[in-house]
C-alpha cells in the first residue's frame, strides 16, 4: 500500500471528535445578567463581572459540545451599593458561604435553524438544579487584531429563585411583593480558542 493511501486510510478513520476545538471564555468581553422584578412595577437588572469557564464546540456536530461556567458570586453589580450588600448577604445569595455560581452542561440539542437548547446542571446559593439554557449557535471564528481566535454565543434562560433556597422578601402594604421570583438570565460569551496555534 502506498503510504499517501494510508495517510487517507489514518484520516478517514479520525473520530467525530477531532474536529472540536477548545475554548476559554473571555472574561472581559463577557457577561451574566439578570433581570427580576421590583415591587411588581419596574424590572431592576444587574450583572456579574466576574466569570470564566470552557467549551469545547464541535462543528461538524454541535450536539457533542459541552460548556462549563463559574461565576464570583460576589462581583454582584446593580448599580446600587446598599443593594448589592443586601445581595451578598445572607437573605439572599449568602456569597460568605457559597461563593460560586457554577453551570455544566448535560445535553445539547438542536432547537431550529441555528438555535439550541443546552441543558445542564445550575448550583447557586449551594442547591442544584437542572436548567435549559436557549442558546444562539455560535457564531464562526474570527481572529481580533492580536492574533487570537475567537467566536461568540448568547444564552437566555429564566429560573424561579426560591428553586434555589432564595426565598427573603417583603409584603407591600399594598398587596404583592417587593422582589419577584422569576428571573431572567442572559449570558454573553466571547470565547477563545486554546488550540488556535495548533
Amino acid at each position: 500500500m502506498k503510504f499517501s493511501h494510508l495517510l487517507a486510510l489514518v484520516a478517514l478513520s479520525v473520530p467525530a471528535f477531532a474536529h472540536a476545538a477548545n475554548y476559554e471564555v473571555d472574561p472581559v468581553h463577557s457577561s451574566a445578567q439578570f433581570a427580576v422584578k421590583h415591587m411588581m412595577i419596574s424590572t431592576v437588572r444587574g450583572e456579574f463581572t466576574k466569570l470564566s469557564g470552557t467549551a469545547v464546540i464541535d462543528d461538524k456536530n454541535l450536539a457533542k459540545s459541552t460548556v462549563e461556567a463559574s461565576i464570583d458570586a460576589s462581583s454582584i453589580s446593580t448599580r446600587m451599593d446598599k443593594r448589592d450588600e443586601h445581595l451578598r448577604s445572607p437573605d439572599f445569595l449568602d456569597t460568605a458561604k457559597f461563593a460560586t455560581i457554577a453551570f455544566k452542561s448535560t445535553e445539547v440539542k438542536k432547537a431550529g435553524e441555528g438555535k439550541y437548547k443546552v441543558a445542564g446542571n445550575l448550583t447557586l446559593h449551594g442547591v442544584t438544579k437542572q436548567v435549559v439554557l436557549d442558546v444562539e449557535s455560535p457564531t464562526t471564528e474570527l481572529k481580533d487584531p492580536y492574533g487570537n481566535v475567537k467566536r461568540g454565543a448568547v444564552a437566555t434562560t429564566t429560573i424561579n429563585r426560591k428553586d434555589f433556597g432564595l426565598n427573603w422578601n417583603k409584603t407591600l402594604e399594598a398587596g404583592g411583593v417587593l422582589v419577584g421570583e422569576s428571573i431572567q438570565i442572559t449570558i454573553d460569551l466571547q470565547l477563545v480558542r486554546k488550540d488556535a496555534g495548533k
